[in-house]
């Protein structure tokens, strides 16, 4: 029988940091060379739907045994890459999105590139891995743009299909079959 560890409060350890630092495990190597021509939210653009999406790559940097950590991912279709938008310089609480009427947003109710911490989600089609080069389509990313995280996107723990969409009520696509 296995003997179960006490509880312990982690939360009185230590202040909390006022900053972190993380380590790049990868670069994208993407189609696009320039903001502008980037798509913007890929998974709900025509291309994508009908997957004529451009195709692009994740090159994870050697020496860390990434290719074990890679391992049993090819198994799922699609997967989250969480990227730093390295040439993205400074941030305004308040931005203008694209869509819907020319009205102020506060940041965090958007998806706008340029914040506090310049970190973006992309849910990208996983077309295969070779050593440490993962083959997606549906890039939203620059080539070069340093990789931070991957992992796999699970359709019952990261869909809410009924979430409440603020703001953007009224300007959603028409909803593909295959979201139904």
């Amino acid at each position: 029988m296995k003997r179960k560890k006490p509880a312990q409060d982690h939360t009185s350890r230590s202040d909390p940091a006022a900053s972190v630092s993380c380590e790049i495990i990868g670069h994208v190597r993407s189609p696009y060379k320039e903001r502008f021509g980037t798509p913007r939210q890929p998974p709900v653009t025509e291309q994508t739907l009908e997957d004529r999406a451009l195709e692009a790559s994740i090159e994870l940097l050697p020496g860390r045994n990434f290719e074990q950590a890679l391992k049993d991912l090819e198994g799922f279709d699609y997967i989250w890459v969480l990227a730093w938008l390295h040439l993205n310089e400074g941030w305004s609480p308040q931005v203008i999105p694209p869509r819907g009427p020319e009205v102020k947003r506060g940041l965090f109710a958007t998806r706008a590139p340029h914040r506090p911490n310049p970190i973006s989600l992309s849910a990208l089609r996983l077309l295969g891995i070779e050593g440490r080069v993962l083959k997606v389509r549906g890039i939203d990313l620059l080539d070069g743009t340093p990789v931070l995280d991957i992992k796999p996107y699970i359709p019952y723990s990261d869909a809410f299909p009924d979430a409440r969409t603020g703001w953007l009520k009224g300007l959603m696509p028409v909803e593909p079959d295959r979201w139904k």
